[in-house]
């Protein structure tokens, strides 16, 4: 109740042209040149902007590359997985222009994974699978599929 009162009356002062010269000391006292608000001469203020613009352009042009890197990666994936390509992904490769390649620890991970799916496809790879293999669990699925076609000749033939 005390806030409502208190800002009807002041807007009533204001009105009335008591209290409005508040707001004018506050615009003289900020200065109109940028430099001088940052307490700086005009030319190092030019140089500080210069050099803003610069590290704004360098960051952008990292985060553009790296940008460009996880599209490599994720192209690398989607051929290997032989999923849809994005324009998106090749979008940005483009976009970053240099010969943007795999980061050394992401080529380590990669050529481990491709000596891996090597080491499965090699004859010795598919050895060690069959020595991996639960014989017995086999054993009894083919004897119950060989029952269940024995069941279902018995049923078509009246002969057995």
């Amino acid at each position: 109740m005390a806030f409502l009162m208190k800002s009807m009356l002041s807007n009533q002062v204001k009105n009335l042209g008591l209290g409005g010269g508040g707001e004018e000391s506050k615009e003289d006292s900020t200065p109109s040149d940028p430099a001088a608000a940052a307490g700086m001469t005009r030319e190092e203020y030019e140089e500080y902007q210069k050099q803003m613009v610069e590290e704004k352009m360098e960051r952008d042009a990292a985060f553009a590359q790296k940008k460009a890197e996880r599209a490599v990666l994720r192209v690398h994936l989607r051929e290997k997985y032989r999923l849809p390509k994005s324009e998106l992904d090749e979008n940005q490769i483009q976009m970053a222009g240099d010969d943007v390649g795999l980061p050394e620890d992401l080529q380590k991970m990669v050529a481990e994974d491709q000596e891996e799916e090597e080491d499965k496809d090699s004859i010795l790879g598919q050895l060690q699978n069959i020595q991996n293999m639960d014989m017995d669990a086999i054993k009894e699925k083919a004897q119950a599929t060989f029952t269940e076609m024995k069941q279902a000749a018995e049923q078509k033939c009246s002969v057995m």
